[in-house]
């Protein structure tokens, strides 16, 4: 399995591993003291923080999935001639 594949795999596992943790401490009622509203914030904001990676991951694959036809375009507006620099000012 590739480096990528397995990040991803982690990264959904870890997701669904933080908000099943929430889940339960608010079934159980934990999430009524200081101490597991804290415990919730925690495991809502490390299964937020690895979405947000999933995310980005996603969005570099179908990047690199349609990248041959944006690059094609690009020579064609590189190819339009640069305006000269003017010529300075004589002093008088």
């Amino acid at each position: 399995m590739s480096d990528r594949g397995f990040l991803f795999l982690f990264s959904v596992f870890m997701i669904l591993a933080g908000v099943a943790s929430a889940v339960y401490l608010v079934a159980t009622g934990q999430a009524g003291t200081v101490d597991g509203l804290f415990l919730v914030l925690t495991a809502l904001l490390i299964a937020v923080v690895f979405a947000m990676y999933v995310m980005y991951t996603i969005g570099r694959a179908m990047e690199a999935a349609k990248g041959p036809a944006a690059t094609a375009a690009k020579p064609a507006a590189a190819a339009k001639p640069a305006k000269p620099a003017p010529a300075p000012a004589a002093q008088s």
